[in-house]
């Protein structure tokens, strides 16, 4: 028997894309960046422990553009991936598994997500 040239499993470039697709794409980096932005959570926590000038350290990277807009992914991630995983649990108690909810419920996760992190900077500057 003559062997063929190809994959032993179906991988991103044999299936087409579809919405379903890339939201649990999504999921899984917004998971991945949670864990980066807990580590500058703990970064500044440490830095709070470890005195005036280590704290002074940390909030002023924290407080420039670049940590500002870090929060910001992270808080997105946050409210992404929570969103998300509630969805993945409406799923596991077996509803929304009609292409198109999964399709819209998908759209709505990620219009919410954005509309609580606008919120949560809004009030989180309003409070300063």
């Amino acid at each position: 028997m003559k062997s063929q040239n190809r994959p032993l499993s179906p991988h991103l470039q044999i299936y087409r894309w579809q919405w379903t697709m890339l939201y649990s794409i999504l999921h899984r980096a917004t998971g991945i960046a949670l864990g980066a932005g807990t580590l500058l959570l703990v970064w500044w926590l440490l830095a709070l422990a470890g005195g005036p000038d280590a704290f002074a350290a940390a909030n002023g990277f924290i407080g420039s553009i670049l940590g500002q807009l870090m929060l910001l992914g992270w808080t997105w991630a946050l409210m992404y991936h929570f969103g998300n995983g509630v969805r993945h649990l409406v799923w596991d108690a077996g509803y929304g598994f009609d292409l198109d909810v999964a399709r819209l419920s998908g759209h709505a996760m990620a219009a919410i997500s954005g509309a609580l992190t606008v919120l949560i900077w809004i009030v989180g500057y309003a409070t300063l």
